[in-house]
């Protein structure tokens, strides 16, 4: 089969380092258990897969921390759909960290996860941004445990699944 690269990329684009990453699921309940013990659940809100990537730094925190809370993935009381966030309509934020979001699959199918940040500082930065969120949300944030394995359970709601990524 013939390489392929989506449409309009050039091959600079596409093998380009990822910056900092976010899925922001919306979710009618979701949870994370490490190891058989749940540790953290919400209900109605986000749910937030965080890719720390090896080049980013505190000064990505604000755009962060201001994408999850102001993305309008409900719809207002009148029905209108794209208009509501999760500090407007005082929803419920979980954020599960993923150094695999930062990773890339080679030329043979192998996962590569050399664009992600190292455990250390990244945990530095998680710790940023989990501050916070909290600050700006108060009750409201949980989180998943740093480092560990967890399984996380969801049901999302729509299906509504965006994905962001820093500006450079």
């Amino acid at each position: 089969l013939p390489r392929c690269r989506p449409q309009g990329l050039t091959t600079s684009a596409v093998q380009r380092a990822a910056g900092m990453r976010l899925v922001l699921q919306r979710v009618s309940e979701a949870s994370v258990s490490v190891g058989g013990q749940r540790i953290a659940t919400i209900g109605v809100g986000v749910l937030v897969l965080l890719g720390i990537a090896a080049e980013d730094s505190p000064a990505q925190v604000p755009w962060c921390v201001r994408t999850i809370i102001n993305s309008k993935l409900w719809p207002n009381a009148e029905g209108k759909p794209w208009r509501e966030s999760v500090k407007k309509a005082e929803r419920e934020v979980l954020v599960v960290s993923q150094f695999t979001l930062a990773g890339r699959v080679d030329a043979k199918g192998k996962p590569q996860y050399h664009n992600a940040m190292a455990p250390e500082p990244a945990e530095a930065l998680y710790r940023t941004i989990m501050d916070e969120l909290n600050s700006q949300l108060p009750g409201r944030v949980q989180e998943g445990r740093f480092r560990a394995l967890m399984s996380v359970s969801l049901t999302n709601d729509g299906p509504v699944t965006i994905v962001a990524e820093s500006p450079p």
